[in-house]
């Protein structure tokens, strides 16, 4: 109720929920080039658009939470312009209109919203950055998190032949990541995927199909279980749990969901029908760290193990990646990978480092990193600031 105090548990630890009001916001709209060009069964990528999205609270602090989708709907239907549509016109509104004691009070509040959920998640997690700062606690911690440090892979693109493909894993297993994620596609699997085996045998290798193939090709998916892979995420439709339990019940390699969990209930139902063995959780498909954790929690239940995968975030969606899997659940190797990975410079300082592995979790309230406001301002094409007493102000 309006004007109410009153105590919640977050992370292990007691402290006061007191009522939150957002009295701005900030869209910057961002394009970043990537240092390479990333090869998916979608197509390539050699730039980056997106927002990061800036909340200030009543007493001043500001959180920034990024929104993952791209330019074109490839991944699923949302883009970059339906995220500034939907945030404009529906979510920005509803955020400053009214308080809130919790961030986990957001999906409730958008619930007539449908779907959407890039745009839900960039908003939520600036949400829950502030929120983690007014109470002094890193956003790990204030997520229940446990571990100081996580251990990541790398997600590598589809390559023009298994020579450069040997060469890029070979770069990756020097830096020390701990898994190979290899895209792969009809002509551009099982004869790629075995030399990399042939020539790694003993490094944690699974294959990600991006939904690129169907139940015709059950004999080619078959062959994958030649080559000890730690799953094959995704094989088939973007939308399909059903096809997803009649192939897993024909391969042994364990089937990984991604594209077709978007929510606690979806996850549900494709554990219940035998759809996955393990399921992939990324904050921006299923709708904001709320609706993460709820997944998290529910495969803790019932064995299911869980990792976090990337969507080619800048540094402010690699933070909040890294929050997340410092929950007990996610015990496989995730796709964080260091900043550098990916762009000549980040937006966050410290960029995020990858040594042997690993990540160490920041200790520092909120997501544990600076935004560098001048390289944030290079890269920014467009900004757009809301308020309680405003309307938006373009520039």
């Amino acid at each position: 109720m309006p004007g109410d105090d009153r105590g919640c548990f977050e992370g292990g630890g007691k402290m006061t929920k007191q009522r939150m009001a957002i009295r701005e916001v900030t869209l910057h709209r961002l394009v970043m080039k990537l240092i390479d060009p990333f090869t998916t069964s979608f197509g390539t990528f050699r730039e980056r658009e997106f927002f990061v999205v800036e909340v200030e609270d009543d007493l001043g602090n500001l959180g920034f939470g990024e929104t993952v989708a791209f330019s074109a709907p490839w991944y699923n239907e949302e883009t970059v312009e339906t995220n500034k549509h939907i945030l404009e016109t529906f979510l920005i509104p509803s955020l400053v209109e009214a308080p809130i004691y919790h961030p986990d009070e957001l999906s409730g509040r958008w619930e007539t919203i449908r779907r959407n959920n890039m745009a839900k998640a960039g908003l939520e997690g600036a949400v829950w950055d502030v929120f983690a700062k007014r109470n002094q606690l890193p956003l790990s911690k204030m997520l229940g998190g446990v571990s100081s440090e996580i251990d990541v892979g790398i997600s590598i693109g589809i390559q023009s032949t298994a020579k450069d493909l040997l060469q890029v894993v070979d770069m990756y297993v020097r830096e020390g990541y701990k898994r190979m994620k290899i895209k792969i596609k009809p002509g551009a699997d099982y004869d790629m995927l075995k030399e990399v085996r042939r020539e790694f045998p003993t490094i944690l290798l699974m294959a990600d199909a991006n939904s690129a193939y169907t139940l015709k090709d059950l004999e080619a998916l078959k062959k994958l279980d030649e080559l000890d892979l730690m799953m094959i995420e995704q094989p088939l439709s973007h939308d399909d749990i059903i096809d997803h339990a009649t192939l897993q019940r024909e391969i042994n390699t364990p089937i990984c969901l991604d594209e077709s969990i978007h929510t606690l209930e979806d996850a549900r139902k494709a554990v219940e029908l035998g759809a996955c063995k393990i399921i992939n959780i990324k904050i921006g498909r299923v709708g904001g760290i709320t609706e993460s954790k709820r997944i998290h929690d529910y495969c803790q239940e019932n064995g299911v193990p869980v990792w976090c995968g990337g969507m080619l975030e800048s540094g402010i969606g690699r933070a909040h990646n890294i929050a997340l899997t410092t929950l007990p659940q996610f015990v496989m190797p995730g796709d964080t990978a260091a900043s550098a990975r990916y762009w000549e410079n980040d937006i966050i300082a410290p960029e995020v480092e990858v040594k042997n592995g690993v990540i160490k979790v920041p200790d520092r309230p909120g997501i544990g990193y600076d935004i560098d406001r001048e390289t944030l301002e290079k890269y920014r094409i467009a900004k757009h600031v809301f308020s309680q007493k405003s309307n938006a102000v373009g520039s």
